[in-house]
């Protein structure tokens, strides 16, 4: 079986490969990555020993390019393509929407536009719970709660997954769409809640906590999201959307005191700063259609996952220091200075 994974040397993509080939001997897959500031090839050092030119391939390009994607797919006859790729920072949406914009729906939109014409088996496009808008103190949201993203990046995340339902009900095109909510785990960049905390923490730096610290999320270990993409895209059914959760809501507070907990940090290191324009209050997801038709349902609970988490971090440090960059440290110090409260 040949797969077309886009962005897999970020976060999500590069734990869903290294699952992928350690589960299925019989998988080539093609990795298609941009490498912006948050893809980083090292994510995958050990396949790439192990699989390189053999049962996996690297090609450094972007989803948008009209030329390189459609050859690809020439060239491969993949069986199915997994568009993990995506800006997915809010802060950075709300700065600068124009990169989300291009990636996330134009990226998309040629990814669509060339498996139809390649004819490709199989197309799972990865979204978010956060189209999905903000949930009061109760309920869930399921797949058909309707979309109403409230910031530029879940607006571009919303609009992909408009796009990939046209191309099933227009051209046949046999796309699955996923969301699962707020992802943790290992190679998480060091802008996402959890990973800033530990990184903060580690330093004894102040660590920054939005508004009152009770926004509500549903927490994910990354391992129960990849093995959720996997069954939707051996079991799951063209044209359907498929909702991941970790069953574990926690309030940004509790989540920043169980890391300063395990880290052996004391609570005086939070600090509120002001809030995020547009910030969603809860979101909640209902996966009973992903047990019904995947036989899906979360592995990992959030103590379980936090634990190990946590520990790899602290069991690699180089990999942290390396991805501070310049430009990372110099948006970060930019975001704080500018919500400091």
């Amino acid at each position: 079986m040949h797969l077309l994974v886009t962005g897999g040397c970020g976060f999500i993509g590069s734990n869903f490969i290294q699952h992928m080939l350690a589960a299925h001997d019989d998988l080539l897959i093609v990795n298609l990555d941009k490498l912006t500031y948050a893809g980083n090839r090292r994510n995958l050092a050990e396949v790439e020993a192990s699989h390189l030119d053999r049962r996996y391939f690297f090609v450094h390009g972007d989803i948008c390019d009209q030329t390189l994607v459609p050859e690809l797919m020439r060239q491969f006859r993949f069986d199915a393509v997994l568009n993990f790729a995506a800006e997915s920072h809010v802060d950075r949406s709300i700065n600068d929407p124009f990169p989300f914009i291009t990636t996330n729906v134009l990226g998309t939109q040629n990814l669509l536009e060339a498996a139809r014409k390649a004819g490709i088996p199989r197309f799972v496009h990865i979204s978010t719970d956060e189209v999905y808008g903000s949930l009061g103190p109760t309920g869930q949201f399921t797949e058909d709660t309707p979309l109403a993203p409230n910031s530029p990046y879940s607006a571009s995340k919303a609009s992909s997954d408009l796009l990939a339902r046209a191309y099933f009900h227009t051209y046949g095109l046999p796309v699955i769409v996923t969301r699962c909510s707020n992802n943790y785990g290992p190679y998480q960049f060091p802008e996402k809640l959890i990973p800033l905390t530990y990184l903060m923490a580690s330093r004894n730096e102040p660590i920054p906590v939005y508004g009152d610290g009770l926004n509500v999320r549903d927490w994910i270990y990354v391992l129960d999201h990849c093995q959720g993409v996997e069954a939707a895209l051996f079991r799951g059914r063209p044209g359907a959307v498929y909702n991941f959760g970790g069953d574990a809501e926690k309030t940004n507070l509790q989540v920043v005191r169980t890391i300063l907990r395990l880290t052996g940090r004391d609570e005086s290191l939070i600090s509120f700063v002001a809030d995020r324009p547009g910030h969603d209050r809860r979101y909640a997801m209902a996966f009973t259609r992903s047990t019904a038709d995947l036989g899906w349902t979360p592995a990992y609970s959030f103590e379980d996952g936090m634990a190990r988490t946590l520990a790899w971090y602290q069991a690699n440090a180089p990999w942290l220091d390396e991805v501070q960059s310049g430009a990372y440290r110099q948006f970060m110090d930019s975001w704080y200075a500018e919500r400091k409260a």
